[in-house]
């Protein structure tokens, strides 16, 4: 063999092995990059292998947002209205339930309806009501107070900048669905049993008997 291969021979050795030494000399490197660099610390477990220590050991607080809840009536609605808590703490992606108050204070019996507002207005579009009153139309009759439920959902989606959402009810008295309630009643004022009109058309005759 020429001494030029001998040569070639002994280099192609010297770099495998310096390959093999680098592999080996990673692991050290990576150490100290992660310790020095990124200040995160690097254990041996029982198995040999590394392990970021913290990265996993503290459980990641979940996300709350603060719920408020106003209420209040237009001026023609003689109703009291208000909710029965103030705020709530939720996690989005989970089913909340609350109540509101509501009593008729006039002597009669009125139909309501309620219109809910969100705000801010960014968070409206992640507030998802699954159950309320605002949904159908609300009869109290003179002096019955009734406590009516909401059932709300925030989206896990909701922008991490929104930390508090205010859910708010205007209640407007139903002018159409009232006079509904008081026209059969009227309708019965107006009309006279066939009795009364024969008495009546007597007693105004010319010609009855004196």
């Amino acid at each position: 063999m020429s001494a030029g291969n001998q040569r070639g021979i002994v280099k192609m050795i010297g770099v495998a092995l310096a390959a093999f030494a680098f592999t080996f000399a990673l692991v050290p490197l990576y150490r100290i990059a992660c310790e020095k660099v990124f200040g995160v610390r690097l254990e041996r477990t029982a198995a040999g292998t590394d392990d970021v220590q913290g990265y996993n050991a503290a459980p990641k607080t979940a996300r709350t947002i603060t719920v408020q809840f106003d209420g209040g009536v237009n001026s023609k609605l003689p109703w009291a209205f208000k909710p029965n808590q103030l705020s709530m703490q939720v996690r989005p992606g989970e089913q909340y339930e609350t109540t509101y108050f509501a009593r008729n204070t006039s002597q009669r019996a009125i139909v309501g309806s309620a219109v809910p507002s969100v705000a801010p207005a960014l968070a409206s579009g992640y507030f998802s009501k699954t159950e309320c009153f605002c949904f159908t139309a609300q009869t109290l009759a003179a002096g019955e107070a009734r406590d009516m439920p909401v059932r709300f959902i925030v989206d896990p989606s909701l922008p991490d900048d929104v930390h508090t959402i205010t859910l708010s009810y205007t209640f407007f008295k139903n002018e159409t669905l009232t006079a509904q309630l008081k026209a059969p009643k009227a309708l019965a004022s107006k009309t006279l049993p066939t009795s009364a009109l024969s008495k009546s058309t007597l007693s105004t005759s010319p010609f009855a008997a004196p």
